[in-house]
């Protein structure tokens, strides 16, 4: 029976709420945590593609959530601009 050489992956997730995939055979860095996914490449991309919505660091998201008026405007949102 041929061994697969594939390398499996896990997604992992900074304090910052970004999403990374990790090597599963190496240590995951500080600051970082493993998220429920794991296996080849493009299946654990596809998972970070489906969830991480919001590509914006956790702090900043934060920050916006507190000052709806300095939010960008949503894409479906026409751009005004203020006199």
């Amino acid at each position: 029976m041929a061994q697969s050489t594939e390398t499996i992956y896990r997604v992992v997730i900074s304090d910052e709420g970004r999403y990374a995939i990790w090597p599963e055979y190496k240590e995951i860095p500080w600051g970082w945590q493993a998220d429920k996914i794991s296996g080849p490449k493009q299946i654990c991309l596809d998972y970070i593609a489906q969830i991480w919505t919001d590509m914006q660091p956790l702090s900043l998201q934060k920050v916006m959530d507190r000052r709806p008026d300095q939010r960008p405007p949503k894409q479906s949102e026409p751009q005004t601009t203020r006199d």
